[in-house]
């Protein structure tokens, strides 16, 4: 895409596949359109009008400079003062999930991953009558809770639909000498081999299950999961009365020298199906290298009431305490907007 938008820059200022020797028009591959972009920057750089041989071009210090058979049109600051590469990362945006680019959208997340684990743990002790080891993430996406309390001693397990997620997560967990389990599955059809003594979704996944049947599905097959007496720690936000559809959330994180800046805001709220429609933006940035993606997507919205009478709907399930994204283990809250829930078995 560099190259040819390169192309298409040079073309306004009359140069035209005619112009171009018999040894560039041979093919449209990618590297003879790295050829062709810069033979026309040659002539255009050095006001030829001339035919360069192809020896003469291969000797020149743009062509010596520049060519990268798979790489990005670099060109060199003394010959010309822009980069092309980076004017195009610019310009572009891409349509694209950011579930399938982990390493940004790992880093998106990271802030408050100890104050989650640290309330997963406690509200475990508080809640279970046994103490808690096999823990399970449903929807884990980049696993970084999974991370993170595998390092603390916890067995932990996760799936999710995502194969780039997955493969992150398995890459981290090598790296850091960790395990887990991890497979592919749907939240709202799934097995385990094992129960396990609690499980815990806090992102906000679980409204991305579009329909009641859907949720009734996955609350049924955390039930067949847990252990008796076990604990789902459910994050997700409720849908006030007076909701501001222009609001925007934005927010930035660094790791190393790569930083992420995400803008979330809602499209729209259909109040009768139930559907609202999110715009996720995310930029990363590495030095000059910068991509940018926009994700949107559906989520399905929750009352107080309508989440209550759906988890009554599960008669194996009760709530047990809900909480603020404070994580304050000592502060139960009523059942809000803004509320933690944690339901036992």
């Amino acid at each position: 895409m560099c190259i040819l938008c390169s192309l298409g820059t040079l073309r306004r200022k009359n140069h035209s596949r005619r112009s171009l020797p018999r040894w560039l028009k041979t093919s449209d591959s990618s590297a003879v359109l790295l050829y062709k972009a810069k033979y026309l920057l040659l002539k255009l750089l050095h006001g030829s009008g001339r035919v360069v041989s192809h020896s003469q071009f291969q000797r020149s210090c743009l062509a010596s400079d520049t060519f990268c058979r798979f790489g990005s049109l670099w060109i060199r600051p003394k010959l010309c003062k822009f980069d092309v590469s980076e004017t195009m990362a610019r310009s572009r945006v891409l349509q694209a999930s950011w579930y399938d680019y982990p390493q940004y959208y790992d880093i998106a997340c990271q802030a408050y991953t100890r104050w989650e684990a640290d309330f997963i743990v406690a509200a475990c002790r508080k809640y279970c009558p046994f103490g808690a080891r096999r823990l399970l993430e449903p929807a884990c996406g980049t696993g970084r809770l999974i991370t993170e309390l595998a390092a603390r001693g916890y067995q932990v397990s996760g799936f999710d639909l995502s194969q780039p997620a997955l493969s992150y997560l398995r890459r981290q967990l090598k790296r850091r000498a960790l395990h887990a389990e991890t497979f592919v599955a749907e939240m709202s059809d799934f097995r385990l081999g094992q129960p396990v003594d609690a499980a815990y979704c806090t992102v906000s996944t679980f409204p991305h299950l579009l329909t009641e049947q859907a949720a009734r599905c996955h609350l049924q097959c955390i039930v067949r999961g847990l252990r008796r007496g076990g604990i789902y720690v459910l994050g997700l936000r409720l849908l006030p009365v007076d909701v501001d559809i222009s609001h925007a959330e934005r927010w930035t994180q660094r790791r190393g020298k790569t930083k992420v800046t995400v803008t979330q805001r809602v499209l729209c709220i259909d109040r009768r199906r139930r559907i609202e429609n999110v715009q996720v933006c995310l930029m990363a940035r590495r030095g000059s290298n910068e991509l940018r993606l926009q994700h949107t997507f559906q989520l399905r919205t929750y009352t107080a009431r309508q989440f209550r009478r759906l988890l009554d709907s599960v008669p194996s399930l009760e709530l047990c305490g809900a909480y603020d994204s404070r994580y304050d283990i000592e502060q139960p809250l009523g059942l809000n907007d803004k509320a933690v829930t944690l339901s036992s078995f």
